[in-house]
């Protein structure tokens, strides 16, 4: 069901400041996939080193300023706890056959999910990435049932499935693909918005 996000919620574009919560939100993923190894988001073996988030982070700012990517913070009490990106996969910065579609990858921190914070996030941007994309895709693990619900809610229908495509542990989880036409896409009634 969806909620209304809470009234101090803050959507807005990344900014560099926002590096320190977005890199401790996703090493933090680390410790709770340990907690809940249905958690969706693929990891690597390891937690990467600084310099290594350091460089994604100065690299998604660089996408978002040529305007190839797009990335929308929620914030909460002055810090940003939410985070959604989409851009252009592997064709980053490249004109090619594929740069109509935008890949969605999303973040909330663990203590600031259930909050609808995520789904405000998202619909806003997805209203932006409609100046830029005409497809967004994403992958969701088959067993995230909360994902893959706001995503439909969204609009968002399943066109694939990966079999066994993470391997957490000695046990494979399955992903399934999405897909969203953002051609006349409206926020439907009773989403989360700020």
């Amino acid at each position: 069901m969806p909620r209304s996000p809470p009234p101090s919620l803050v959507v807005r574009e990344l900014r560099w400041e926002d590096y320190r919560s977005r890199i401790d939100a996703y090493l933090a993923l680390y410790a709770e996939v340990k907690e809940n190894p249905d958690l969706g988001m693929t990891l690597m073996h390891s937690p990467p080193p600084e310099a290594d988030e350091v460089g994604w982070f100065s690299n998604l700012l660089q996408q978002v300023l040529r305007g190839d990517t797009i990335a929308v913070v929620g914030e909460m009490d002055g810090k940003a706890v939410g985070l959604v990106t989409i851009g252009g996969g592997r064709y980053v910065g490249v004109a090619s056959e594929a740069s109509h579609v935008g890949i969605l990858g999303i973040l909330v921190d663990r203590r600031y999910r259930g909050r609808g914070i995520g789904e405000a996030i998202l619909v806003r941007a997805l209203e932006l990435a409609q100046r830029r994309f005409e497809i967004v895709r994403l992958v969701v693990f088959s067993v995230n049932v909360r994902a893959k619900q706001l995503y439909e809610r969204l609009g968002f229908r399943v066109n694939g499935r990966l079999e066994r495509e993470v391997k957490r542990g000695g046990r494979y989880l399955d992903e399934e693909m999405m897909t969203l036409e953002l051609k006349g896409w409206k926020p439907p009634a009773g989403v989360a918005r700020p």
